[in-house]
């Protein structure tokens, strides 16, 4: 098993939830008031800033004592997000069905086995030292093969940095589960699901009102 440097680590805690207080200052402002490129910078600059603050002063040392690190994988996509005035498609469904329900299922088997609902020791699975690190190539070339062919490059990208970065660094927790989980972007993943399910039944519900329209309107 080995660890990140513990300074290396609150190094990387700072840095990354200044990105992700970022994107959710920048998620919470209207679709009509959309930020300019030197305004992400500033945003993203203040929040970073404001994050290496020394201890009590910044806020990743309040949020790190309830969520600790975020993953890797959160901070690419949080940077996808951001990334939306240089790259316009990158903000387009950053977190898609088909992501979202993956880190749904992964989290769910990984949290009842923590709790010991079931017994699969895949956590522990995550410190090994050669069955992790094999994965994490394994995802990583799938990663560029993919931004190769142009498929879901915002999403590869975060995924390829997150599993560099677990790879190199061992970063966040030395755990290849936590380069690519933690409980913020669990719930993230749950509740993008449920949005598009009630979307998914609104419009269903909409199409049989005209269906049924069309049909008395006949009759």
């Amino acid at each position: 098993m080995t660890l990140p440097d513990l300074l290396l680590q609150i190094a990387y805690g700072k840095l990354a939830w200044g990105v992700v207080l970022a994107t959710l200052v920048a998620a919470l402002l209207p679709a009509s008031r959309q930020l300019s490129r030197r305004a992400t910078a500033l945003l993203l600059g203040s929040m970073v800033v404001l994050t290496l603050l020394p201890g009590q002063f910044s806020p990743a040392y309040w949020i790190a004592l309830a969520l600790q690190w975020p993953s890797g994988l959160l901070v690419g996509l949080c940077l996808a997000r951001l990334a939306q005035p240089w790259w316009p498609g990158s903000a387009r469904a950053v977190l898609p069905p088909t992501l979202a329900s993956a880190i749904a299922l992964l989290g769910t088997i990984l949290y009842l086995d923590a709790l010991g609902l079931v017994s699969l020791g895949l956590y522990f699975w995550g410190f090994g030292p050669r069955g992790a690190p094999l994965f994490a190539l394994a995802a990583m070339a799938l990663c560029v093969a993919w931004i190769i062919q142009g498929r879901s490059r915002p999403q590869a990208f975060a995924t390829l940095g997150a599993l560099t970065l677990f790879t190199l660094l061992r970063l966040p927790t030395g755990n290849l589960w936590d380069a690519l989980l933690d409980p913020m972007l669990w719930i993230w993943a749950v509740l993008s699901l449920a949005i598009e399910a009630w979307r998914k039944r609104e419009r269903n519900l909409a199409t049989n009102n005209i269906n049924q329209g069309v049909v008395s309107g006949k009759s």
